[in-house]
């Protein structure tokens, strides 16, 4: 019961921290205005690319191994979240026919994970590699601007927060190593980001 209600909480707080996250990403500067007056810029169409990629990785890996559902019980509304909004930035982009090649590359890759033991495992190895880069280039920025911009501490926090409650629940349930090693990663990573933005909005405002 005390591992359900983990998950499900684990669940909500990582969907919402998501959400923010995905809107704070689909606002890029101004000068990448098209015609339809939504904000676009190549950086926030490779971001969802390689974060898209990452989950897919880790939803297969959890099916792969037979791992119960609320171990990975928000992957599959976080990525249909994901493969819409990406959509919608090609849409507006003028850039919908590539949103084609993007569904094929995703389905192949989808399949091809599976048809060795030893591809699942070296892809789930890099896809926390991945992610940890894609949260080292968000620290390398804030260093960089010493402004915290658009970026959100409670976000963050909550991706943390989340990264802990399944750090427990991989204990409690499948006691996975390369999905512990994931999770201990990302919350180390999650709690600097957190950590470095409310640093420097601290900074901000004393100026």
């Amino acid at each position: 019961m005390i591992r359900l209600a983990l998950c499900l909480i684990s669940c909500l707080i990582s969907l919402t921290a998501r959400a923010t996250l995905t809107w704070s990403l689909s606002a890029p500067p101004k000068q990448y205005k098209s015609c339809e007056g939504v904000f676009v810029s190549l950086c926030a169409v490779t971001l969802f690319c390689i974060s898209l990629f990452s989950f897919l990785v880790f939803l297969r890996y959890q099916i792969y191994y037979g791992y119960p559902l609320e171990t990975y019980l928000e992957y599959p509304i976080i990525i249909a979240q994901d493969v819409i909004l990406l959509f919608c930035i090609m849409h507006f982009s003028g850039k919908a026919k590539r949103a084609l090649f993007y569904a094929v590359v995703f389905w192949v890759g989808w399949y091809m994970l599976t048809l060795q033991k030893w591809i699942i495992d070296l892809a789930m190895n890099l896809c926390t590699f991945v992610s940890a880069a894609s949260k080292l280039v968000q620290l390398q920025h804030l260093w960089q601007t010493k402004d915290s911009g658009q970026a959100s501490a409670l976000t963050w926090g909550m991706s943390a927060y989340t990264c802990a409650t399944r750090i427990i629940t991989t204990v409690m349930t499948t006691n996975d190593l390369a999905v512990l090693i994931r999770f201990i990663i990302m919350l180390i990573l999650n709690i600097w980001v957190t950590a470095t933005i409310l640093q420097y909005s601290k900074t901000k405002k004393t100026d």
